[in-house]
């Protein structure tokens, strides 16, 4: 007989059998029927994405054995394990991140009082160790039955406070991976990064129900933010998937160009791609006539280290093409106008696009390679319904206020304010200023411009058609690259075949951040 059973006590062994217990009832192998049902949809159970996107065996929980809140008549008997989260810190290839998994076999993953400490716990420990923060999110937001008392909601909480602060300061990426309507919706919207997945996530302020009782409209969860719809018209998600094994990957994929905070450089990956290799397709890949189109994803792909291209957003704004890559083994962003989709040109939708990606980049000093093919930016009634004369003051906001060096190359077209809010010329300081033989830059397109300023010319002349052609041959023959260089508004004109070389020379002899030249502020104020 032990000692402290004969003093009619326990022994440790004793105690750590009962914490085993409880903490392996509330595991995936003490709820079976639990993680049958989450089966039955095919998703995973918190724990088992926690598994897969994790390097194997990394994950340490924290708040395994949290109960929920139960003081009232409706929540007395609750049940609730780990109060509907499960948080810890893992490793992703080889790097630690704090995680945190909404629970939905658990009252649908709605997150009560302890559960929000938890989630908030997590997100503290990315603030104060310097981790990237990675959310799998699928559950209601905040608990019916927690909420609906001012005690406990009255106080709100630091959530967003938090979510805000790390902004910038260390990546957050977050996998929607089925219904986030609320609370996950709020959390994604301050991300650096979100995937759904298509046919099993969804996303927006309130879901049907709630939609239906204060609205009285009918309408499916995924009419009303489902994957495509988030994704591919609203741009709310980055990335849409066929499952959640790809949403993790994009995940892993996304946090490998980037430094794990701000103050760490971004990380350099070995690679056997020549700094010098050319490619003699880029010399033949823009058409002779400037109004064909062709994909500017193929320049990025034959210009970036072989297999590295990640493209953030690609389905939203398609206009606007904004693409991780590496130079050398260097992570970059490439920003570049998309002449297969409204010929390239700055709509709202781009502005912000673009913007963001800038941001992004910036806050983790990733040089920026701008790629330039735009015919100005939109026009008309609906351009000024959309605000964009106030919304496309973001993109110049953030050119504005990036540090990191950058690059900007005219492919083609380089017309107008569009070519200013592409960074071209000595606008924003590019650290390199260049154009392909095939540019053209001036301030608004040939056609327009003649037809503002020489109508009353050629509509005197004995053949008004060929008199206005004449114009316009003239003022084309004046746009070219040569001409631009003679100036000295770009550094040089390059070979396109020597792209490549080109930006790795220039980012190699670059400091990692430029010299702050901003007056004593404050802050600087977005425009939106």
């Amino acid at each position: 007989m032990s000692t402290d059973e004969a003093d009619g006590g326990e022994s440790g062994q004793a105690k750590l059998r009962i914490i085993e217990d409880a903490r392996r009832a509330i595991l995936d192998e003490g709820r079976p029927d639990a993680v049958a049902r989450q089966h039955k949809h095919g998703k995973y159970t918190a724990r088992e994405r926690i598994a897969r996107i994790c390097d194997t065996d990394s994950f340490r929980e924290m708040g395994s054995l949290v109960e929920p809140l139960r003081d009232t008549g409706f929540n007395a008997d609750l049940v609730a394990p780990a109060d509907g989260v499960v948080t810890g810190s893992g490793l992703l290839d080889g790097r630690p991140v704090s995680i945190m998994s909404h629970d939905y076999t658990v009252l649908g993953g709605s997150t009560g009082k302890h559960g929000s400490s938890k989630t908030n716990r997590a997100i503290l420990r990315a603030t104060e160790h310097g981790l990237p923060l990675v959310a799998l999110l699928e559950g209601g937001g905040h608990r019916i039955q927690d909420g609906q008392d001012s005690r406990h909601f009255a106080g709100a909480g630091p959530v967003f406070q938090l979510l805000a602060r790390n902004s910038g300061w260390v990546p957050m990426a977050m996998a929607m991976l089925g219904q986030g309507f609320a609370g996950p919706t709020n959390y994604a919207a301050l991300a650096d990064f979100v995937v759904m997945v298509r046919g099993g996530s969804t996303m927006g302020m309130a879901g049907p129900a709630l939609v239906k009782a204060g609205l009285g409209e009918d309408i499916d969860k995924e009419a009303l933010g489902g994957a495509s719809i988030q994704t591919d018209r609203h741009g709310i998600s980055d990335l849409a998937v066929d499952d959640e094994d790809q949403a993790f990957a994009a995940v892993r994929r996304f946090l490998s160009y980037l430094p794990a905070n701000a103050q760490q450089p971004p990380p350099l990956l070995p690679t056997d791609d020549p700094v010098d290799r050319t490619e003699q397709e880029l010399l033949e890949i823009i058409p002779e006539s400037p109004r064909k189109a062709y994909d500017v994803r193929r320049i990025i792909e034959l210009v970036a280290d072989k297999g590295s291209v990640f493209e953030k957003k690609p389905t939203y704004a398609r206009n606007m093409v904004t693409s991780f890559a590496r130079l050398n083994g260097r992570p970059v962003g490439f920003v570049a106008n998309q002449p297969r989709h409204l010929a390239g040109m700055l709509d709202v939708k781009a502005c912000e696009k673009a913007a963001h990606f800038i941001a992004l980049c910036d806050a983790y000093g990733l040089p920026i390679v701008i790629l330039i093919d735009v015919p100005g930016f939109a026009i008309g009634s609906e351009a000024e319904k959309s605000g964009l004369g106030r919304r496309s003051g973001r993109l110049l906001f953030e050119l504005g206020q990036a540090s990191v060096p950058r690059v900007s190359i005219v492919l083609r077209k380089g017309y107008g304010g569009g070519y200013y809010a592409m960074g071209g010329g000595r606008g924003f300081e590019a650290d390199g200023a260049f154009a392909w033989p095939t540019a053209e830059i001036c301030a608004m397109s040939v056609e327009g411009s003649v037809d503002v300023v020489y109508r009353r010319d050629y509509e005197a002349a004995t053949d008004p058609a060929a008199r206005r052609q004449e114009i316009i041959d003239i003022f084309k023959s004046q746009l070219g690259a040569r001409r631009a260089a003679e100036a000295f508004g770009i550094d040089e004109v390059i070979d396109p075949r020597q792209t490549r070389q080109i930006l790795c020379d220039t980012f190699d002899r670059c400091p990692a951040r430029r010299p702050d030249k901003n007056p004593p502020r404050i802050r600087p104020i977005s425009p939106i």
